[in-house]
């Protein structure tokens, strides 16, 4: 079995949790300001958006039969997981961020950016999951 497609998700599932879990809200924490710590958030939920799609993409192509290095079965298994959790990420890139940043119903948008960011991570986790192999 291949590592690459395990260190993508793997990847993919820590940086979602390092960022919302443990950076954002030290930014909150330790900024001056709300507006500097929300601006920062913007920006590393943004970048976190291209790490999202690029492990997706490694993930979608491990999971393909017609490739150079082994297909591996577990992830299509997870493909559901994959390209769930990238709409996701795309969803909260392009459609809610913009209206959080432009202040517009910010408690209905935030809400919804947030839940789609824990549904990306159970994706994300969900991935990491059916790729590890089970020990007996």
């Amino acid at each position: 079995m291949s590592r690459l497609p395990i260190l993508a998700a793997a990847l993919w599932w820590g940086s979602l949790s390092a960022i919302g879990f443990l950076v954002v809200p030290l930014l909150f924490a330790t900024l001056p300001s709300p507006a500097l710590a929300g601006q920062m958030a913007a920006r590393l939920f943004s970048a976190q958006t291209w790490v999202s799609c690029v492990c997706g993409l490694l993930l979608l192509m491990s999971s393909r039969p017609n490739q150079a290095v082994a297909p591996v079965p577990a992830a299509k298994a997870a493909i559901i997981f994959i390209v769930s959790g990238m709409l996701l990420a795309f969803l909260a890139e392009f459609a809610v961020a913009p209206r959080i940043v432009a202040r517009e119903n910010l408690r209905l948008w935030h809400s919804v950016g947030s839940a789609m960011y824990v549904l990306q991570w159970l994706c994300a986790g969900a991935t990491l999951w059916k790729l590890t192999p089970q020990r007996s």
